[in-house]
């Protein structure tokens, strides 16, 4: 601001006159503090174009970021495969994606402002009047069947809804999504097929498993059943020449040979050394047919799947079955150890607990294949703990032990290190679901000194 000519702006102002402002003399003072002043001015002004510049250019960026979002929520709103209708609290359509617009064959412009019933079909099991009293209970709308009135006749949908709130919290609106029913009807269709294939290829496994432990326990029983039919066998074959040797006998003393004949036709014909003979023939003969009956028998008790029939029974019996079953038919040069306590009993179906035996007898088998001096310990004990009296069998070989990484998995199902058609990995899934149906457990670990140990822990049973 201009001073004007001839007034001094220190002492000629009214303000100066009027508070008795002291003279300076010729010092002009008016002149410097303009100025100052019009400096101050410009400062002031500068400021503020900046700070208009500085909100102008905040400005611009949050439209840009505005219009990105809008720019991406109108291209997810349009690529979206599910009807997406927006509604206020009095039912009226506020916006719908452009799926909706394919499915009702009209614009969003034509849509919007229409009442929700007007939407739906009269037949629709929800209706738009469930949506608003949903909507007001402050409650999800979770998987409901809704109809609409399409072009093409009414349309089966499943929807999902929630309110909608407004940037103060306070509730706005309904948001509905709803796909085809024909398309989840499709997807259920597809998973259910993949289901019961994977349920026919498991069954298909855990068969070919089953026949596995067949072949493996056919092979078992014959070797085991070869020794006591031979002994039988070759009895019988002694018994027939005795029998001819005697009747040759018999006929020389019915034709009335004389004594001296006799004599000489029962030193040809050994009849002494046959009499002798034939006790001990007949009672080897006994016994490999006792052997046999009893192999019958227990191939009878463990081929029982009565799953409630639970009973007491020796433990070390069916150990040193599987033993003989597996391990002596597979491996005859493997060094064997058993050593179980006379009178360890167990709680269970002594036919399932046979078949986990010859399982992890068969593993350690596998495990020793081309291993210099193959060696398999067994051996059992009575555990006592918190949960009762327990019995344990513990199968250790000489093998290369369980990796630790893998120490974790060995009972996962479909599970196997073995090469591609020497092992489906059920054979330890199924053993380790057999012992969790008997109460107990298998549990996997390696041996300080080598080897694997899987133990079989089962409820006790008697007294120790």
């Amino acid at each position: 601001m201009p001073v004007p000519e001839g007034k001094d702006f220190l002492t000629d102002s009214p303000l100066a006159l009027a508070s008795g402002a002291p003279d300076f003399g010729a010092v002009d003072f008016g002149a410097v503090d303009a100025e100052e002043a019009w400096i101050a001015v410009i400062r002031k002004m500068d400021e503020t174009y900046a700070e208009l510049v500085r909100q102008q250019v905040e400005l611009e960026e949050k439209n840009a970021a505005l219009e990105e979002a809008q720019g991406f929520i109108a291209g997810l709103l349009g690529s979206m495969t599910d009807v997406l209708i927006a509604c206020d609290l009095a039912g009226r359509v506020e916006q719908v994606n452009l799926a909706a617009e394919r499915v009702f064959g009209q614009l969003a412009d034509a849509l919007t402002g229409r009442p929700l019933a007007a939407l739906l079909d009269p037949s629709s099991p929800t209706s738009a009047s469930d949506v608003l009293a949903t909507a007001a209970r402050r409650q999800r709308i979770a998987d409901r069947e809704f109809t609409l009135a399409t072009p093409e006749g009414p349309q089966a949908v499943s929807v999902n809804g929630a309110l909608r709130f407004d940037p103060r919290g306070r509730p706005v609106g309904v948001v509905l999504v709803g796909r085809p029913i024909g398309e989840l009807r499709a997807a259920y269709h597809a998973l259910a097929n993949a289901h019961e294939h994977l349920k026919r290829t498991q069954q298909q496994l855990v068969h070919a498993e089953k026949m596995a432990s067949l072949g493996r326990l056919v092979a078992g029983v014959a070797h085991e059943l070869n020794n006591p039919i031979s002994f039988v066998y070759g009895n019988a074959h002694a018994l027939k020449r005795y029998a001819e040797r005697l009747i040759t006998y018999l006929d020389a003393v019915h034709a009335g040979s004389d004594a001296a004949a006799l004599a000489r036709t029962r030193g040809e014909l050994r009849i002494d050394r046959a009499l002798a003979d034939i006790p001990a023939t007949l009672a080897g003969m006994l016994e490999g047919a006792e052997r046999v009956r009893d192999i019958v028998a227990d191939l009878r008790r463990f081929s029982s799947d009565n799953r409630e029939a639970r009973e007491v029974f020796d433990l070390g019996s069916v150990v040193r079955s599987a033993v003989d079953w597996v391990a002596k038919s597979q491996m005859p040069d493997l060094a064997i150890r058993v050593k179980v306590p006379e009178g360890l009993e167990a709680v269970g179906h002594p036919g399932h607990i046979h078949q986990v035996l010859m399982n992890l007898v068969q593993n350690a088998v596998d495990a020793l294949e081309g291993r210099p001096d193959p060696r398999l310990d067994i051996t059992g004990e009575r555990l006592g703990g918190p949960d009762g009296e327990r019995v344990a069998v513990r199968v250790r070989d000489s093998g290369p032990g369980i990796p630790e990484d893998i120490l974790g998995r060995v009972f996962d199902p479909f599970f196997t290190t073995k090469a591609v058609g020497k092992g489906t990995g059920l054979g330890l899934s199924i053993c380790y679901r057999i012992a969790e149906e008997h109460d107990g457990r298998l549990e996997a670990a390696n041996h300080p000194d080598g080897g694997a140990v899987i133990s079989l822990i089962l409820p006790a049973g008697g007294r120790p």
